[in-house]
């Protein structure tokens, strides 16, 4: 094989790359922002589709994140490119946060005593796939819960998305207009 390494990463090696991104986190994010902003379209169908993405991914649909934002940002107008890049949000870091998070806030908004339902054999019902019995105590607040701070952070990447797209657009079109004066002149 042309691609392959020389000698084999040993067992560990493989391990932590798998957990940690061999060149950091800082780069991975990087590597995000700056396909976001390559993205064909207007600054607004792009942070629309972003903003799409990461509501889906407070859903506890994990593994479906994607197949819910793409239809929404087709009838929003917005990027699908960029609703599937913003499914990314919800990821191994992330998730531990965000599935406890919404199920409080979604028994709270039920009115459910969260203290009540200490006696679920979780591994049972998974085992088994009875979605009937997980659906009240588990999903159901889950899915209500997810709905306030998806609203949030979805208009905050909204705005965030829609500032970054356009100034980096803008500086990009300065530069290719100063380039353009210069070889004009020369």
């Amino acid at each position: 094989m042309p691609f392959r390494r020389r000698t084999p990463l040993a067992f560990r090696e493989r391990l932590r790359r798998a957990i940690l991104p061999p060149k950091g986190f800082r780069r991975m994010v990087e590597y995000y922002r700056l396909k976001v902003m390559r993205i064909g379209g207007s600054p607004h169908a792009v942070a629309a589709g972003v903003a799409v993405g990461v509501i889906s991914a407070w859903t506890p649909f994990l593994g479906f994140h994607v197949l819910f934002a793409i239809p929404i940002a087709y009838l929003l107008g917005g990027s699908m490119i960029a609703a599937a890049i913003g499914t990314t949000f919800a990821n191994p870091i992330t998730c531990p946060i965000i599935w406890p998070l919404t199920w409080k806030i979604g028994a709270t908004i039920l009115g459910h005593d969260p203290a009540g339902h200490d006696n679920l054999d979780l591994g049972q019902l998974f085992h088994h796939l009875d979605i009937t019995q997980l659906w009240r105590p588990i999903l159901e607040p889950m899915v209500i819960g997810a709905i306030p701070p998806g609203l949030i952070s979805g208009a905050i990447f909204y705005a965030g998305t829609y500032w970054a797209v356009r100034s980096f657009r803008n500086r990009r079109m300065e530069r290719l207009t100063a380039r353009a004066g210069m070889l004009k002149s020369a």
